[in-house]
């Protein structure tokens, strides 16, 4: 391969507990390598001390994994001096993970004098859905959905990305953990409550939807109605209604997020819509978006499940833009927990 006609990147994401990397070649995938945490399902949540713990062991190996898939015929030495850049998670995430990926990318590219690419997570969400054909073209929303963050953007380019709206206090992947932790599931609690919910009853139970103006979302009044309604039962009559609960809950949330959907589709004309974020793993969410799709003329895009978790092939695609916009970042830059776009 010729590192002068090809843009290849190296990509690394650790902003919470799981260790990834990418090989990036003209915007085309080559290989997408994920070391995953289970130590943190004895605490029932991600302890950031035993991630960042994990991400040192983890990443030397994964990135190993990651070359040889992609460059099989080569030695390590050649597979390494395939690589136009190193991308990295820069923000948002957990400080002592992103550290490690920063890192490490910064000695890879220091040592093999190659250019840095930093990417903001949210970012690289949402231009997972220009991994796989068919692609959306541009613009396009997109509807980010995960743990810690939910938004509508407006994708102008791929490296014009606009908020519409976001939530004023807690994600919608938020809601599903905490919901997961009142029923007493194991973590991670979200695709237990999106297979129980396939075996009940999505109108058994309401529950509070907050009215909030505009585009933006807001769940902390959700989760505290989930709460008081579950607060008054015993566990007898939770574990016995678990699955009827675990779909009310999920339809509750879901509606949330399509009606805040369908109102941007409005207001901007756009109907290419998509789908990104560790929630739109959930299948009752992707099976309504394309519902709704087919409804309203909307042309729906929705990534693979293993490039809607964290993953690093997310950053290495839209390190492959920044790239080609001459987007390099250098080596005394910082990761941060909550940097703003």
């Amino acid at each position: 391969m010729n590192i002068q006609k090809n843009i290849t990147i190296l990509a690394i994401e650790s902003s919470c507990d799981e260790t990834s990397a990418s090989i990036c070649v003209n915007g085309k995938i080559l290989s997408n390598s994920i070391a995953t945490q289970s130590v943190h399902e004895l605490y029932g949540g991600v302890v950031p001390e035993l991630a960042s713990r994990a991400h040192m062991q983890n990443i030397v190996p994964i990135i190993e994994t990651c070359l040889q898939k992609a460059f099989p015929k080569l030695n390590a030495v050649e597979r390494l001096q395939e690589i136009s850049a190193f991308a990295f998670t820069q923000a948002p995430g957990l400080i002592g993970s992103l550290l490690v990926g920063v890192q490490f990318a910064k000695s890879l590219a220091l040592s093999l004098d190659k250019p840095l690419i930093a990417v903001h997570h949210m970012q690289a969400h949402v231009l997972a859905n220009l991994i796989q054909d068919p692609a959306p073209s541009f613009p396009f929303i997109c509807l980010t959905v995960s743990g810690g963050h939910t938004q509508i953007v407006l994708a102008k380019s791929p490296l014009e990305l606009e908020i519409l709206g976001e939530t004023i206090d807690d994600a919608a992947g938020e809601a599903f953990d905490k919901t997961a932790k009142l029923l007493g599931l194991p973590y991670p609690g979200g695709p237990l409550i999106d297979k129980y919910a396939a075996l009940g009853d999505p109108l058994k139970y309401k529950f509070a939807e907050p009215q909030i103006p505009d585009l933006n979302f807001s769940f902390s009044g959700l989760k505290t109605s989930i709460l008081y309604f579950l607060q008054k039962q015993t566990p007898e009559f939770i574990e016995e209604n678990r699955n009827d609960l675990c779909a009310s809950v999920q339809f509750t949330i879901i509606q949330i997020l399509i009606k805040k959907l369908k109102k941007a589709v409005l207001q901007t004309g756009i109907k290419q819509v998509c789908l990104a974020g560790g929630v739109s793993a959930n299948s009752g969410l992707r099976k309504l978006l394309v519902e709704t799709g087919i409804k309203h003329g909307w042309k729906t895009f929705i990534p693979s499940f293993e490039y809607c978790t964290d993953n690093a092939a997310m950053i290495a695609i839209t390190a492959y833009y920044k790239y080609q916009a001459g987007q390099f970042t250098s080596l005394d830059c910082h990761p941060s927990a909550r940097a703003q776009w």
